[in-house]
């Protein structure tokens, strides 16, 4: 575990295979390697980007880290404490501070619960608000932190829009003081419009409670705005790793190259040079030896298909793990 102050979450080689099960006996014969040696760092009050195509492991890291999903092996820790190791009332604690708002607002909320059980929930099962008077007294206070009436707190899911919905879910998350959310693909599901309401909201509570965000999304450009960091995942690894600007300014990763090239520009006359990668993304069930990009690499070499790169450090917390760079820069210890 690194010992950094401003560490938040750390997490090492973080492994999540998913058994394939088969026959009357569901023998196990084969694993989907959904997450596949990640690890990374989110610091106090900043928010990590996690991008890449889907299928990719985004959402699985986000779950596991939260343990909502069992890890196959690795660790993580939040505030110097092992997550993966605690046992259940040690989990119920860290879980205070962790929380995760869902990708689609129209199934994450039970739509048999008013938003005052919705909400409120958590305040009561925690055990932070002694009756239900007491909780709707906070739900209501939420609610206007995520800019919703404090009227609503009798209503049922049915009755708001998609963007509503997703600020009930903020406001839920928001119940216990975490420090640390996981947003996954938390502004994918509604309108461009409302992507930025809700992207503006997250950013301003970021800067009022200080909270941290390990943001899932596949919008490079809604990434780019909030972002302080970026990580880039391909098949199941992380691939490149820096500050957003950093990134977007020198791409070094050919996967990150191809990833930014597609973004669309709105100056009608610029010209940009596309990436087109050929074939599909491999299977994760059976992922390709050496670099899991090289099947598809524009830049691939002999050894890609051999030997599986490291991770390189092109300084200022620049990483990326290609071949391309052994020799001129020095492998991240």
């Amino acid at each position: 575990m690194t010992d950094n102050g401003d560490v938040l979450v750390e997490v090492i080689d973080l492994v999540k295979y998913f058994p394939i099960r088969r026959g009357i006996f569901s023998r196990v014969v084969a694993h989907v390697k959904a997450v596949d040696g990640v690890s990374f760092t989110v610091n106090r009050g900043e928010t990590l980007g996690v991008v890449g195509e889907s299928g990719c492991g985004k959402t699985t890291v986000g779950r596991t880290l939260l343990k909502l999903i069992e890890p196959t092996s690795g660790s993580a820790y939040f505030n110097g404490e092992s997550i993966f190791d605690a046992g259940a009332e040690e989990l119920r604690e860290l879980r205070r501070n962790m929380q995760i708002i869902f990708q689609d607002p129209y199934s994450s909320l039970n739509p048999r619960m008013t938003v005052a059980a919705i909400v409120g929930e958590s305040l009561l099962v925690h055990k932070i608000c002694k009756s239900r008077a007491e909780s709707r007294e906070r739900v209501a206070d939420l609610l206007e932190h995520v800019g919703l009436s404090p009227k609503y707190v009798n209503r049922y899911p049915h009755e708001f829009s998609g963007g509503q919905r997703q600020r009930i879910g903020v406001a839920r998350a928001l119940a216990l003081d975490p420090e640390f959310i996981v947003c996954d693909e938390a502004v994918s599901a509604l309108d461009v419009s409302i992507q930025a309401q809700i992207i503006n909201l997250l950013m301003d509570l970021q800067q009022k409670l200080g909270l941290a965000y390990l943001f899932i999304a596949h919008d490079l450009s809604v990434v780019r705005h909030i972002s302080n960091r970026v990580v880039v995942m391909y098949l199941g690894q992380l691939v490149e790793i820096a500050e957003t600007e950093d990134l977007f300014a020198r791409p070094s990763h050919p996967y990150t190259k191809a990833l930014l090239s597609a973004i669309p520009i709105p100056d009608p006359t610029a010209t940009i040079e596309r990436i087109l990668l050929e074939g599909d993304v491999p299977t994760p069930i059976n992922p390709p030896s050496g670099c899991r990009f090289h099947t598809r690499c524009p830049e691939v070499m002999d050894r890609c298909s051999v030997e599986e790169p490291p991770e390189f450090d092109l300084g200022d917390g620049h990483c990326a793990k290609c071949w391309l760079f052994e020799g001129e820069y020095p492998e991240r210890g």
